[in-house]
């Protein structure tokens, strides 16, 4: 399989001011524009397999003059309000990535995501060492979503 590998698992939960169908709509009509909502460059096309099944490839900038291609399958579960993205290719492949909403009362709801990332090294790292990184992919998930939840609140609130 090449260069060992070590897995990256963290968790975290966003509030949205936004009912639970509603906000699982937004986040998964995916477009063009997801990137630029999410406050990063890049490109985003969305490939339907079928009503519940699509692949995204992002293409995204890099420092200097290369860009990055992300490919990852994702399957739909509207009845639970869920979907689980792969990563086909790209810097983290075969990474998995949950998402599901959870009613909060009637007009509100949150995400709770659940990732686990492959990382490309050393098989054996400290506890410490993959914690940090764990607490590291939060925080920078976790800012994204934050942006996503604006974003949404702000087109659906009007």
């Amino acid at each position: 399989m090449g260069m060992p590998s070590y897995s990256v698992c963290y968790a975290f939960r966003q509030r949205f001011r936004i009912g639970a169908r509603r906000a699982y709509e937004w986040c998964t009509e995916y477009g063009p524009g997801d990137l630029a909502l999410s406050g990063e460059p890049g490109r985003r096309t969305a490939s339907w397999l079928s009503d519940d099944t699509l692949v995204l490839t992002d293409r995204q900038p890099t420092s200097g003059a290369r860009t990055v291609k992300k490919v990852r399958l994702v399957h739909l579960d509207p009845t639970r309000l869920s979907w689980t993205s792969i990563h086909l290719s790209g810097p983290v492949r075969y990474s998995q990535f949950s998402y599901r909403i959870v009613a909060q009362g009637t007009g509100s709801s949150q995400l709770e995501f659940t990732g686990c990332q492959l990382e490309r090294g050393r098989a054996r790292r400290s506890r410490a060492r993959t914690s940090r990184r764990a607490q590291q992919l939060r925080l920078n998930d976790s800012a994204v979503w934050k942006r996503l939840a604006r974003a949404m609140e702000r087109e659906l609130d009007g």
